[in-house]
């Protein structure tokens, strides 16, 4: 059985919703935002998860898509682990359940997100690489495997020894791993080699491109240095020991953020993922929407309040009226949505109906060719025009 893009986008959707709840309710019951550097992860994680959506949405075969979703809902499951342990070894003493399973698995997450996040970046805007870079990335992927392994690993055959002891941010000051977690960081030059590598792609390709192209990249590239500067912040001053080092996590948090912002920007403002056409009908339904339910409510309390009718009688008037409305309501505020959001078919839309205008007035085949060749010409502009007429 194939499973279609649009069902795993969708099935991620709702396991981003569930994990966004979960954590915020742990951050509640926890009674200390800390965990997630004052709330500022979670948000962080939602700007991963969204764009990933939307670029998903819009290019299911790129990679840098599913790249930033999974990212997003792989780091939210693990800031619920973290909230879990400290609400389990913090304030009920390591009695919950699965507190053991919670600790196996957080020790070896610290750099996952890091090592996840940074292949996107080489592959930007279009999700192709070279044959030399795909060996880079494929090195680089077996590499982060290596690591991970090593280090859960380390954990099975070194576990904690004696009580679990968990900060306040749901690290464990005494973690488990032993020499099988010591040897994998002999892979940390590697890591930051290929980062730096693929922070430098993009800005070779900067210096090399112009217009539009240079302007997508202007943003990937100062995001890019951004989040390389903020992770070596997060993980030398970032454990929140002092108010200094919660400020400067704080900060790195924010800045670790900025990479799927400034891909939104490029998606965005300059329709690097064509868009338009998707922004324009989420708006415009919402705003049909919002106008059908203030209709409905609105029908329903005149004739409730002021006019005498039962309820039943204005609930069945009022549905009638938000069904005749849906179509001419739909189709103005479409027009009206598209003017500003997806101006091509807004363009489209007057040509066409300029043509039709002037075909109204035409007699002979001689006006109607005209008109159809200057149409074409201005919606799509060719070096020539020619029209064939069948005898």
């Amino acid at each position: 059985m194939v499973i279609s893009h649009e069902r795993v986008r969708r099935t991620a959707g709702v396991v981003f919703l569930v994990l966004l709840a979960v954590d915020i309710a742990l951050s509640v019951v926890t009674r200390d935002p800390w965990a997630t550097n004052d709330g500022l992860g979670l948000a962080a994680l939602a700007a991963y998860a969204v764009a990933g959506y939307v670029i998903a949405r819009t290019q299911p075969r790129n990679p840098i898509g599913w790249i930033l979703l999974g990212l997003g809902l792989a780091t939210l499951f693990n800031y619920g682990i973290q909230l879990y342990l400290v609400l389990d070894y913090r304030e009920h003493g390591g009695r919950l359940p699965l507190g053991g399973a919670a600790v196996f698995w957080r020790g070896a997450w610290s750099i996952f997100p890091f090592l996840a996040a940074m292949p996107a970046i080489a592959l930007f805007p279009d999700g192709r690489l070279t044959r030399r870079w795909r060996r880079l990335l494929w090195a680089y992927a077996v590499a982060a495997v290596v690591f991970m392994g090593l280090q859960y690993a380390g954990q099975a055959i070194d576990p904690v020894a004696g009580r679990v002891v968990v900060d306040i941010r749901g690290n464990i000051s005494n973690p488990a791993g032993g020499t099988a977690a010591n040897v994998s960081w002999v892979l940390a030059p590697l890591f930051l080699l290929a980062w730096c590598a693929f922070v430098g792609r993009q800005v070779v390709a900067w210096r090399a491109s112009s217009g539009l192209r240079r302007a997508q990249l202007k943003w990937l590239a100062a995001s890019s240095a951004v989040l390389l500067a903020s992770a070596v912040l997060l993980l030398n001053v970032g454990d929140g020991t002092s108010t200094g080092s919660r400020i400067g996590g704080d900060f790195a948090i924010v800045g670790i953020a900025l990479l799927p912002v400034a891909v939104g920007v490029a998606i965005l403002r300059y329709r690097l993922y064509e868009i338009d056409r998707l922004i324009s009908r989420t708006l415009a339904y919402a705003l049909l929407t919002a106008l059908l339910v203030g209709t409905f409510a609105g029908i329903v309390l005149l004739t409730t309040r002021v006019l005498p009718f039962s309820s039943p009688v204005a609930v069945a008037a009022s549905t009638l009226a938000v069904a005749a409305l849906f179509n001419p309501l739909r189709t103005r505020v479409q027009r009206l949505v598209d003017r500003r959001f997806n101006r091509a078919r807004y363009d489209r839309e007057a040509l066409v109906a300029s043509f039709v205008a002037k075909l109204r007035d035409a007699v002979d085949s001689e006006t109607v060719a005209s008109e159809l060749a200057g149409a074409a010409a201005s919606a799509v502009e060719p070096t020539s025009v020619s029209i064939w007429v069948r005898a």
